[in-house]
This record gives structure tokens, C-alpha cells and sequence, in this order.
């Protein structure tokens, strides 16, 4: 949306994403990409730091304190759980390169909203109708929030219960939705404090496990405990073979490990030079991840024993810090991953409060204009706020035990979903026909083998959590394995709903036609509204 347009108010023109003025794809990338969204450059603040904090913090959540237990489980032995993080970590990296073939193409907050717009164009606005509602599950930071407030009563030597563990997440969220939406600038530096600490303390985790594997002194397994075996061959892949299902299982575990490598691309119109940074924080921040992921997974096996792993019911960081520096450790590793998790939590939600924003901006949401504000506080409050009701209701309402594994089974599979449509997608833009017509000349191409392969890991996850687990094992305690599967496909129902019965439907009935028309905020910020335009008696 070129510059020239701030100070008027005109009707839709062209369907690509409200580009009004010569906004085709391929001259975006003349410029530096600021100027394809219509949003005043002071509001660009992040560089390519807090861009890459912002995925960093994202993904490295509680995954990889938590997770390696079950993931060990589902593989079998050490081997195929090391192959199983490679794995992991290679689907991350494709979906980083499509993201960023996406977000360079598309320089505009909204991440996944504009790419399934843009590339389904009919029936139109449908993508962003059904996109709306998989956007508010899989933006809820309902499980983190207990988690984080789980292991601050820890490391607070506090007793949790439903009162008061649910007293602490309600705070967490209450705080991340005010200081995001009303003190941004502080929401950042805490945001990169908190990932700059991550890194630190995760590289001392891994250089010690390491140090540990080549014997070096003062960082041997305390004669209390097991010594590990897990690196002698015959240990090594001991155990293998549990099935196509359990492998899944795992790998879901993975890659809700390594969600977060396209937070990025819903904040890119407060990124200065979205282009070029993008291009650069992205792989800085997903190698980092995934250097850390598998150095602490090698320091984890180096230390921990595979019977301990698997037997005991505290998570393996905690086996880790117990085996090396004694069990005294454990509530200092407990306020660790707190402030991990709160990192994580600050980055979800910085970035899900900009993918309601844009969904207001789009004009298709109940209340649009609201959502669209900056105001008072030139920050999303609304879209934070309205997210923020969503996880507390989720928070409040939801039981323990199953509900919270299928909350995360659910948000995951719809990330699955929304990944296989993008990938689909941007195979089409890769064709001739959709080059030409939909002008479609980024200033960065993922290679069409990486898309292909992406898209198809993702159909793989998408089509065997339907097949029944093996003997023995259970997703759930009550509800059926298939049940967050069947769930991530019926709510689009809701937004399909939504769509005919607000695009079509209320038209037909009370005889009149949807115009857009795009208008600007007092903050400087386009957005798109829907007048009702009369249809003249025949």
C-alpha cells in the first residue's frame, strides 16, 4: 500500500491484500518492504535483535526441559531419539526458509492470514474467516501459563494447587497482556533480557554435559546415582522399534518443541527493514535453536541414565542437575525454566496480539475498527486483550489431566493444518500460471524440492495420528487418541460458518452488497471497513 494514499479514503482496487497503489509483489522488493504496508515509520522498532529474540524466545518454551522423557519413550532407545530431534529440527528448517519466501514476499504483520489470503483468493475472504478461528487456538497461552506458574511455586518452595497455581497463571497472563499492550518498548527489553539469559544458561547446560561425556573432571555423575550407558554402541539403539504411531507421537512433541520459527512474520510491519531482517534473524535464530536443542540432548543422554529417564517422573533437567550438582539444584532449575517459559510466553503473545490486530485491520472480524486500534497506548491492546480473555476462559474453565494434553494436541495439529495449506500454496506460486498472474517475484526463493518435502512432513503429520496407537499405549486417559485430530478439522466449520452467513447469507436476506472501503486511524494505521451498499429494486 504505497504512501501516497495516507491522507484519503478510496474503495478496494485490487484483492491482493488491500494494495491499492501499484502494490504488486515483485516492487515491494524496489524498496525495503516498509513500504508495502501502510503503517508511519515510527512504528517500526524491532531490528534484527529483537527479531530474532522474538522467534528465539518463541520456540525455546518448556519443550526441551520437559519433552525428552516422552520423546525417548516414543523412540525406543537413544539412537532414534537423537534422530528423531534431527528430524525435528529439519522440518523446522524448511518451514523457516518457506516463511521467510512468504514474509519477504508479503513484508506486512499477519503472518499466515495474508499468505492463505493472498494465494486463495476464492471464494474471497474465506481463508481469513476460517483462518480467524484456528488463529485464536493455536494463539492460546492457556498451558504455558500453568506451567510457568507450576515451577515458580517451585523454586518457591510453595506447595501448587488448583487455587493457587491457576492465581499465579491468571497473574502471568494479566501482566504479559498489560505491559505488551500499554508499555511496549518495556515489553521488549524484558522480552530480550529473558532471551539473552535463556541462551547463556542453556549453552552452560550443554558445554557441561559435553565436558561430562569426555571425562573431564569436576563434571562427573555423582557416585549416588546411575551412571549412564547410553553412548556404548549396544546401549545406543537398544529398545527400537516401536511403531509408526508412537514415532508420531514423539515427533509431535518435537516439533511443538521447535513452534515459533514463523512468529516473526506476524509482527513484520513494526520490523524495520522486513526484508533484509527477516532474511537474516530468522536462520540466525532457528540455528541457534537447533544447535542448543541437540547439544542439550547430548548432554542430557551423557548424564542421565535411560532407565532413570524413563522411570522416574521428574522431568530430565532435573535428573541432569541432580546427577551433576545434587539435588539441591533443583529448585534453582525450577525458577530457570519459569523465566524460560515466561519468555516464551512474552514473545506468543507479543506476536498473537499483532494477528488479531491484522484480522481487524482486514475488516472481516465483528468490531474490526476496535480490533485494528493502536489505541491509547500505540499498541494492539484489543487483539492482546481479546487473546488474553480466550486463554483465561481456557484457564479457568479447563480441567487437568487430559484436557491440558489435548489443549497442546489440538494447537499443534492445527499449526499442521495451516502449515500443509501454506506449503500447498506456495507450490501453486512456485507454477508458471500462479508467477504470472499473481505477479509473485520475492526478493528470497525457498527451493521447490524444500517445499515439497515440507509440505509432505506435514501431511504425514497430519494423516497418521489417525491410526490407532500400539498395544498399550494411550494418547488420552479418557478421551479417544483421534479426538484433537477430529476437533482441529471441525472448528473450521466456524469460521466457514461465519463467512456465509456474514458474506452471503445477511446480504442476500436483507438486499444489499459488501463494498471495502480502506480508511486510516488516527494513529496514521490503514484499515479496511464494509459498507452496505443497497441493491436497487429491479
Amino acid at each position: 500500500m504505497g504512501t501516497a494514499d495516507r491522507n484519503t479514503q478510496g474503495t478496494e482496487s485490487d484483492p491482493l491484500l488491500g494494495v491499492t497503489t501499484g502494490g504488486v509483489v515483485g516492487q515491494s522488493r524496489l524498496q525495503d518492504g516498509e513500504d508495502f504496508d501502510n503503517v508511519p515509520r515510527q512504528k517500526r522498532q524491532l531490528g534484527v535483535i529483537s527479531t530474532g529474540f522474538l522467534i528465539f524466545n518463541r520456540v525455546i518454551g518448556t519443550g526441551i526441559y520437559a519433552t525428552p522423557s516422552n520423546i525417548l519413550r516414543s523412540a525406543g532407545s537413544v539412537g532414534v531419539a537423537l534422530i528423531m530431534w534431527l528430524v525435528g529440527s529439519l522440518i523446522a528448517a524448511m518451514g523457516t526458509t518457506v516463511y521467510i519466501e512468504l514474509g519477504t514476499g508479503l513484508p506486512r504483520s499477519g503472518g499466515e492470514k495474508n499468505y492463505l489470503e493472498f494465494i486463495y483468493r476464492r471464494p474471497k475472504f474465506l481463508a481469513t474467516c476460517a483462518f480467524g478461528v484456528y488463529a485464536m487456538i493455536t494463539g492460546t497461552a492457556t498451558a504455558n501459563s500453568v506451567v510457568f506458574s507450576e515451577y515458580l511455586l517451585h523454586a518457591a518452595a510453595i506447595q501448587p494447587t488448583w487455587l493457587n497455581t491457576r492465581l499465579v497463571a491468571f497473574s502471568c497472563l494479566t501482566f504479559i497482556c498489560l505491559i505488551h499492550g500499554t508499555a511496549l518498548k518495556w515489553g521488549l527489553r524484558l522480552q530480550n533480557t529473558l532471551g539473552t539469559f535463556k541462551l547463556v544458561i542453556l549453552s552452560l547446560i550443554a558445554c557441561s554435559g559435553i565436558l561430562s561425556l569426555i571425562g573431564v573432571p569436576g563434571f562427573q555423575v555423582r557416585d549416588d546415582y546411575e551412571k549412564p550407558q547410553n553412548y556404548e554402541w549396544d546401549k545406543f539403539w537398544e529398545g527400537s522399534g516401536t511403531g509408526a504411531n508412537a514415532f508420531v507421537a514423539g515427533l509431535y512433541a518435537i516439533i511443538w518443541s521447535f513452534i515459533g520459527y514463523s512468529n516473526a512474520n506476524y509482527a513484520l510491519s513494526e520490523i524495520r527493514d522486513p526484508v533484509r531482517t527477516i532474511k537474516r534473524a530468522a536462520p540466525i535464530a532457528m540455528f541457534g535453536v537447533s544447535t542448543v536443542y541437540m547439544l542439550i540432548n547430548v548432554a542430557y543422554f551423557a548424564v542421565v541414565s535411560k532407565d532413570d529417564i524413563l522411570n522416574s517422573r521428574r522431568i530430565v533437567a532435573a535428573l541432569y542437575f541432580r546427577n551433576l550438582y545434587g539435588p539441591t539444584t533443583e529448585r534453582a532449575l525450577s525458577g530457570f525454566i519459569a523465566l524460560s517459559t515466561l519468555g516464551n510466553l512474552l514473545a506468543g503473545q507479543f506476536a498473537q496480539g499483532r494477528v488479531i490486530q491484522e484480522l481487524g485491520r482486514e475488516g472481516t472480524l465483528p468490531y474490526s475498527s476496535f480490533f485494528a486500534s493502536n489505541k491509547p497506548f500505540n499498541a494492539p491492546l484489543p487483539g492482546l486483550f481479546l487473546q488474553y480473555t480466550i486463554s483465561t476462559t481456557f484457564l479457568l474453565a479447563t480441567p487437568p489431566g487430559d484436557a491440558y494434553i489435548f489443549l497442546i494436541s489440538l494447537s499443534s495439529y492445527c499449526s499442521t493444518i495451516i502449515n500443509a495449506l501454506v506449503a500447498l500454496g506456495l507450490l501453486l506460486l512456485h507454477t508458471r500460471a500462479y508467477q504470472a498472474a499473481w505477479k509473485w517475484d520475492p526478493p528470497f526463493r525457498t527451493p521447490k524440492i524444500v517445499v515439497i518435502l515440507f509440505f509432505l512432513s506435514n501431511i504425514f503429520l497430519i494423516v497418521v495420528p489417525f491410526m490407532p496407537p500400539a498395544q498399550g499405549s494411550k494418547t488420552y486417559e479418557r478421551l479417544p487418541y483421534w479426538s484433537h485430530s477430529i476437533t482441529a478439522f471441525a472448528v473450521s466449520i466456524i469460521g466457514v460458518t461465519y463467512w456465509y452467513i456474514w458474506g452471503t447469507w445477511l446480504p442476500r436476506k436483507r438486499g444489499y452488497t459488501l463494498r471495502r472501503v480502506e480508511a486510516l486511524q488516527e494513529d496514521g494505521v490503514s484499515h479496511w471497513i464494509f459498507q452496505k451498499d443497497p441493491i436497487a429494486p429491479s
